[in-house]
């Protein structure tokens, strides 16, 4: 929870409390339903709350912003990014009901009210947002291709509507095609563990 202090320190002692109950939850879901790896429940801020606080390096919503997190899993990086943006709603979606469920308890416990959630498939939703984010589910050309339609074609943000996806590792024949127009952010730049050394934020406009 330091960690998060420490990178964000503008939070609101609201948003404090609401990051700092994350771990008693996940801990106690976690033995339930494994949305994340018994190993790397301890590693539950630097791996996964504040890696998904990592797309808010790329861009920060705008009140008003709508976001889809497809393939949310237990609430990431929907979750984490909803505290830091009070202003924006997060719809999050995911394939496996079980995992829906524990991020709306999650949501629910620490009062979280700009999100909703959907048990389905990314090509069942047929909302439209600003953007889409998402944390490595499958290769950017699949993602791009399932969440096409659901970008909104009003503007509201400092970077065109479009996608925001955390990855890790060589990327660059995932995003050979986008790369006229897609941007990337080395999380190591922002962030000094040695977790974020090969991982990134990627950006493409859609």
């Amino acid at each position: 929870m330091e960690l998060i202090k420490y990178y964000f320190p503008n939070l609101t002692e609201r948003q404090i409390e609401q990051f700092a109950a994350l771990y008693d939850l996940y801990t106690d879901w976690n033995a339930k339903i494994n949305v994340i790896s018994r190993k790397d429940i301890e590693n539950l801020y630097p791996h996964h709350v504040l890696h998904s606080l990592g797309i808010a390096k790329m861009l920060g919503f705008k009140d008003g912003s709508s976001i889809m997190d497809l393939g949310t899993g237990g609430g990431f990086p929907g979750i984490p990014l909803a505290i830091l943006f009070p202003g924006s709603h997060f719809h999050l979606v995911d394939s496996i009901g079980k995992k829906i469920k524990v991020a709306q308890a999650v949501a629910d416990a620490i009062g979280l009210e700009n999100v909703s959630f959907r048990h389905c498939r990314g090509e069942e939703e047929k909302e439209i947002f600003d953007f889409v984010v998402s944390r490595a589910v499958m290769p950017l050309a699949d993602l791009v291709r399932i969440i096409h339609k659901n970008i909104r074609k009003e503007q509201i943000n400092a970077l065109p509507n479009g996608l925001i996806c955390l990855k890790g590792g060589e990327l660059a024949h995932e995003i050979a095609p986008f790369r006229r127009q897609a941007l990337s952010v080395e999380l190591k730049d922002y962030f000094k563990e040695e977790y974020f050394k090969t991982k990134k934020v990627v950006y493409i406009p859609l």
